[in-house]
């Protein structure tokens, strides 16, 4: 029988939601333009409620519906996932964890 390795400790608190993430850097991104959830959500073409639920997290949305929202905000898929990327970042100490890199 193979030899169990221990596995490290685990942070009390859990690792952060990919949608609440997303939506709060896109909240961010919005309020940094000074526009209304309407404003965004009419040029997205989703509805304000949806667009809502995207921001506080509620919601999970496709891929599709998140570039248009960026589209909507002037920004893009980069800017978001590079936001997101430092938030985990600037929250690594708060999970217990330290940061890390991906080797190619």
């Amino acid at each position: 029988m193979a030899d169990l390795i221990p596995l490290p400790p685990r942070s009390a608190d859990p690792d952060p939601l990919w949608r609440h993430l997303v939506g709060e850097r896109l909240r961010r991104m919005r309020h940094a333009r000074g526009e209304t959830l309407a404003e965004v959500a009419r040029r997205a073409g989703v509805s304000v409620q949806y667009l809502s639920e995207i921001e506080r997290g509620l919601k999970e949305p496709s891929s599709e519906i998140v570039a248009a929202v960026l589209g909507a905000l002037g920004g893009t898929l980069l800017d978001l996932t590079s936001g997101v990327a430092d938030d985990l970042r600037a929250a690594a100490p708060a999970f217990g964890r330290a940061p890390f890199a991906l080797a190619a």
